[in-house]
This record gives structure tokens, sequence and C-alpha cells, in this order.
């Protein structure tokens, strides 16, 4: 009679992985790192802080890098000397207005520079490039003279059209990268089933291609809502005006207002904040999707 034995085999232990070594290199890097991260984060605490200070301690030296009596005068100023609430409509509408018109204008227009071959594509690739390194302000006289044969100058809906014209080039370059990206078997096969091309790049692209929509939508909404130039020279009223050029007001010859502006930049700097926060996930996925050609 056969006895078996059954033998149970002990994996060989995995290797101990020896400690990183430090080294004056990884120091380095961590040091310049830790002191930009300061750099680029104190100035917006400061303004956070100085929001919360009395009128009174704002000035005081030795400098006080907490408030020793945090107050929220500065923000009840804000509502009670200016018309802030209105600046914020007039920021959220225009910038939405422009953002949602740049974004669908140049969602058509990357579709046509992606999909169809014409001549004088590369010169308008081109052009979209060569406006990103132009200054606004070399158009402005131009610029004020059409917007003021068109009657729209002090108005929303001309400040809306000139941010329009401002982001549709950027929009283009960026969402082109996506449509090539991606496969023409998908709207090929949408056409099939019945689909124009234009019932394809609704019904399929853009579902597929949401969070390069979306992405882009998010920097034409951000791009309008802190520009500070045109917005200055074309608003003239404190009915029409937005955030940035309501901000430029707290600066006069003799004073600077500083508790009632800071107070306003903190309510400017936050809702981009929270939109860029919720999301970030969209925005990564929308910048790099169309960076690989496979």
């Amino acid at each position: 009679m056969t006895t078996l034995v059954q033998t149970t085999r002990v994996a060989p232990a995995a290797p101990r992985r020896r400690p990183s070594r430090v080294t004056a290199g990884s120091v380095a890097r961590v040091v310049g790192l830790a002191l930009w991260l300061v750099l680029t984060l104190f100035p917006l605490y400061w303004v956070v802080v100085t929001s919360f200070k009395s009128p009174g301690s704002i000035n005081r030296w030795p400098l006080e890098y907490w408030p020793s009596e945090p107050s929220i005068d500065n923000y009840t100023e804000l509502f009670a000397t200016s018309s802030f609430g209105t600046f914020i409509g007039n920021s959220l509408v225009v910038a939405l207005v422009a953002g949602a018109t740049a974004t669908l204008i140049a969602l058509l227009s990357a579709y046509v520079l992606a999909r169809f071959e014409f001549r004088g594509k590369g010169a308008v690739l081109g052009a979209f490039l060569l406006t990103q390194m132009i200054p606004a302000f070399i158009a402005l006289g131009p610029l004020y003279a059409m917007l003021a044969d068109l009657g729209l100058v002090d108005t929303k809906p001309g400040l809306a059209l000139v941010y329009v014209a401002m982001c549709i080039p950027f929009s283009t370059v960026m969402l082109r990268g996506f449509f090539e990206n991606m496969p023409d078997a998908l709207e090929e096969a949408a056409m099939i089933d019945g689909c124009s091309r234009l019932g394809a790049l609704f019904r399929v692209l853009v579902p597929v291609m949401a969070p390069g929509i979306v992405a882009a939508f998010i920097f034409n909404f951000v791009n309008c809502w802190n520009e500070l130039f045109l917005s200055v020279v074309l608003m003239n009223s404190d009915a029409n005006k937005t955030i940035p050029a309501a901000l430029n007001g707290f600066i006069s010859t003799f004073n600077i207002a500083w508790g009632p502006m800071s107070a306003a930049a903190v309510l400017t700097v936050l809702p981009t904040m929270v939109l860029f926060a919720l999301a970030s996930r969209w925005i990564v996925e929308g910048l790099t999707a169309g960076s690989v050609k496979e």
C-alpha cells in the first residue's frame, strides 16, 4: 500500500527593498518645491487674511499674519457701499454666455478642421495660433470703433461678443486635437444607420468627447471671468461693469481700499476655485485626450 505525502511549497520571501538614499539633489528639489509652493500660496493667503482684518489693523505695524480680532466688516462694507452684487451678476452672465457660445462655435470649427481637407487649412490654423500672440490693446482702437458704430459700447452683449471672438481660436485648436484622436468609424457607423453628418456629430461624437468640451468651456469661462483690460475700456457705467473693472475702482489717486478690495478679491477667486475643484478630472481628461494620436 502506497502512502501519498502532500508537500507544501513555501514561496520564497520577497527581497527586502532597500530604503532610498537621501541625496543632496533630492533635498534641494524638495526645498525648492516647498519654497515655490510658499511663494505661490502666500499672496492668496495674505488676501484672505486681510479681508478678515478690521480696518484699523490692516496697516498696523508690526504686521499681523493672523487677525487678532477677525471681522467681516470688509464684506459688509463691500455690499453696503458698492453694487458688488450687480457686478457679480454681470460677470456671471457675460462669462456664461460668451463661454458657451465660444465653445459651441469652436466645436464646429474644430470638427471641420479635423475631418475635412481644403485649401488654406494650414493658413487658418496658423491664424488661430497667431491671434494668441497679439496683445489685446493693439486691436483696441478698431474694436472700439466697430462696437461704437453698432451701439454696443458699455453693453453686456457687446462685451460678450468680444469675449467670444477672443476665446474661439484657443478652443478650436484644443478641440481639434480631441477630434483627431477619435476614429472615423464612429460617425461612419452612425451615418450608415441614417444619421446626417451633423446628427452623427451631436449624437455620437459629442457624448464621447464630453471631457474635452467641459475643459474648453471652463477655460473660456475663467478667461472671461478674469479679463480686465477690455472690460475696463468698454464698460463705463456701474450697471454694466464686471468684477475685474469693479476691483479696479477700489484704487483711487490718493488711497487704496485694501479691506473691501481684499474681500472682493476673495469672492472673485472663490467661484473659479470651486469650479476647477469640481471639474478637475474632466479638465485633465480633456487636456490629455487629444495629446496622443493612435
